[in-house]
């Protein structure tokens, strides 16, 4: 996997948070600490809805520490600038899986 394909998850995956974030009106932070303490949704019509939220949370949350991991590795190879100009020209920039 790349940086840049880890960035374009991160895109992707706040696109669709958002989504279910305007339709309840919360935050997912605040949606997935209620989730993980085991709350149910009140209206059975949310269950598929409230699961594809949490996997897609857990899944951003993934993707967020592997890029903080990625980023941390390479900054301690090459200076940060050079990461970014790399970024900018789309060269790949491997990270470990």
């Amino acid at each position: 996997m790349t940086l840049l394909e880890i960035l374009q998850d991160i895109h992707a995956l706040q696109e669709d948070l958002l989504i279910y974030e305007r339709k309840y009106n919360i935050l997912s932070e605040t949606f997935y600490e209620s989730y993980m303490q085991g709350d149910e949704p009140p209206d059975d019509a949310w269950v598929l809805d409230w699961n594809m939220w949490a996997g897609a949370y857990e899944i951003w949350l993934d993707r967020r520490k592997r890029y903080q991991q990625a980023m941390d590795t390479l900054r301690s190879e090459i200076p940060l600038v050079k990461v970014i100009e790399k970024a900018v020209r789309r060269e790949p920039l491997p990270v470990a899986a």
